[in-house]
């Protein structure tokens, strides 16, 4: 039999057999569902803001909704009373296909392998800031519904003086790689504060692909590891733990590379997105179809239908451009930020494999089936924008290393992504163009289609690391290979390759050899830096299995981030090990620029 507790008899309303308990029960229930279903179809922003282009009294905010905005503002100021409005651009490629991380919702929309997705930036330049002073700032985007949505509150602040103490990341080749979010997370709970990043290329895999910069349904996209809106799971040895990122790009200037993977291909509404990736053709190669071609493509002689034409069936960076706020329009650039004097260059090249079977079409040959169809040749890793002597980079270049702006900085700090002094895989071949060898038989038929990459002509060691190295450059900076390794010039120049955020793809020292073609002209180098210099071994190197102490980090379990302090000179690395959670970073690294 039933006895009722005592608290059951005085108050017989709260009784779980009581209808009335069920009822209210219910009716919380579906107030709680309303109050969620609300929220998620609430308007929310893209992307937090994030700041870009710094000067001496200002700063420019910039953030991504998918929705246009009847008005979009910056609100700033220690009572967010002052108001900017934003300049609001629809990005014109941004796309999803069937290989994208994507709820299945959107994916039912996908036709002809990829859709394209409707984003916008807006973009606001805060005026009339003082150096030093760090003000509250939130970003508001109204709808045509007259509903709203803001930021949470961040700070920013324009340009520092010389002499301000400032700590700079070093960081490059996110890609959405698995320990990317950890490593930035380990970045934000390490340092007080980011005051910007510098990175060095590789931002994403596909540059086209907006959920790679957005909203990766793996929770590492580019945006959210760099805001702390990541959720990214790692499983190490049946430890699954979730990494968020840091609240960096927020609060500190962010200062990109373009790198190869911001580079798309031929341009296509219906090929896959990672083949339109992995079909870029030289642009003097389009310019040769469309000449034959031209009075066809082009019967009003348009400049504009040419210049679009050439640009769809060569390569661009159109989505990197219109994501970013970069000096000059330029894919390369000089900024000052503080004591630092930044030149950041467009040095990178196509990747392809090393691979020589029949079917690849690589950094050494073309494929069989493509002999006698040169539309359909990759024409090696070749270089998107000139960086030779005499090229309109070179020149410019040149002109920035006499400017009174380089001179007189203390530190001299040159960013680009293609590395010239690596352990890594991608140093190989030679920093040029590729020279085309077409072999024929006695009947004048192709039997092969490959290409050499002369090492004298390597363009980065004969042509512009002579001119840092004479213009009194402290540090260079690039990433490409995925690995923690740096060297050092015998005139003191540092080179850093801090790229091991990610995954890794191996050094190669010790037994361990790169791939490289037998029976070529080239010396291709299988082992350590192919142009000379020997790693400096860290301050505290992590151990190999044989034993000895390794010159770089190259794993897929420990990751590795650089912090470059302006107020004493030194660029000190760390490490964090994916396998422990629950552990500290090391600092295994540190090293102290010279002075100008």
């Amino acid at each position: 039999m039933f006895t009722p507790l005592p608290e059951e008899i005085e108050n017989p309303r709260n009784s779980p057999r009581n209808p009335w308990f069920f009822a209210i029960l219910l009716l919380i229930v579906l107030l709680l569902g309303l109050v969620v279903g609300s929220y998620l179809n609430k308007p929310q922003l893209l992307t937090d803001p994030f700041l870009q282009l710094p000067t001496a009294n200002s700063v420019r905010v910039v953030w991504f909704t998918e929705f246009p905005g009847t008005r979009n503002t910056v609100a700033y100021g220690e009572k967010l009373d002052r108001i900017v409005t934003a300049t609001t651009v629809k990005l014109s490629r941004t796309r999803e296909d069937k290989d994208s991380r994507i709820s299945d919702e959107m994916k039912q929309g996908i036709i002809d392998n990829q859709i394209f997705r409707n984003i916008w930036r807006h973009e606001a330049e805060v005026p009339k800031l003082i150096p030093g002073d760090r003000i509250p700032y939130s970003v508001t985007s109204q709808r045509k519904d007259g509903e709203s949505v803001s930021s949470k509150i961040f700070t920013l602040s324009p340009t520092p003086l010389a002499g301000t103490p400032l700590k700079i990341l070093l960081t490059s080749d996110h890609q959405l790689m698995p320990m990317t979010a950890a490593n930035i997370q380990k970045v934000a709970a390490t340092i007080d504060r980011v005051d910007a990043v510098f990175m060095a290329g590789d931002l994403i895999n596909i540059a086209d692909r907006a959920s790679e910069w957005f909203d990766d349904n793996r929770g590492r996209a580019f945006f959210p590891s760099l805001q702390g809106r990541g959720f990214s799971e790692i499983d190490k040895n049946g430890i699954k733990t979730v990494y968020t990122g840091g609240e960096l790009i927020q609060h500190a200037p962010l200062f990109p590379t373009i790198g190869n993977h911001e580079i798309m291909g031929r341009f296509s509404k219906v090929s896959k997105l990672d083949e339109q990736f992995n079909d870029p053709f030289p642009r003097a190669a389009a310019e040769k179809i469309y000449t034959q071609n031209a009075s066809k493509l082009n019967p009003n002689n348009d400049s504009e239908v040419r210049e679009t034409w050439i640009k769809n069936q060569s390569f661009n960076s159109d989505t990197y451009n219109e994501i970013f706020t970069l000096p000059g329009n330029k894919n390369y650039y000089a900024v000052t930020f503080g004591d630092v004097r930044l030149v950041t260059l467009y040095v990178t090249n196509i990747w392809r494999t090393p691979n020589l079977d029949p079917g690849a079409r690589g950094r050494y040959r073309e494929r069989d089936a493509d002999f006698n169809n040169p539309e359909k040749w990759g024409y090696g890793q070749h270089i998107f924008e000139p960086i030779v002597k005499g090229s309109a980079q070179y020149n410019w270049l040149k002109e920035e290393l006499n400017s009174p702006e380089f001179q007189q900085a203390k530190y001299k700090i040159v960013m680009f992504h293609h590395p010239p002094h690596s352990l890594g895989d991608n140093i190989v071949p030679a920093y040029t163009d590729p020279v085309q060898i077409v072999d024929r038989d006695e009947k004048g038929n192709i039997k092969m289609v490959r290409y050499e990459y002369p090492k004298a002509k390597d363009y980065m060691i004969r042509d512009v690391v002579p001119l840092l190295e004479k213009a009194g450059v402290q540090l260079v900076f690039y990433g490409h290979s995925h690995l923690w390794n740096r060297f050092e010039s015998a005139s003191g120049m540092h080179f850093l390759e801090t790229s091991n955020v990610g995954n890794s793809y191996g050094a190669f020292a010790g037994k361990k050899r790169r791939f490289v073609p037998p029976a070529y002209r080239e010396d291709y180098s299988a082992i350590g830096d192919p142009n000379g210099l020997n790693p400096v071994m860290p301050t505290a190197p992590l151990v190999g299995e044989d034993g000895l102490q390794l010159p770089y980090i190259d794993s897929n379990d420990i990751t590795a981030f650089s912090i470059f302090d302006t107020g004493n000179g030194v660029v000190s690395s760390y490490y964090f090990d994916t396998r422990k959670p629950e552990s500290d970073v090391v600092k295994f690294d540190e090293f102290k620029l010279k002075n100008s």
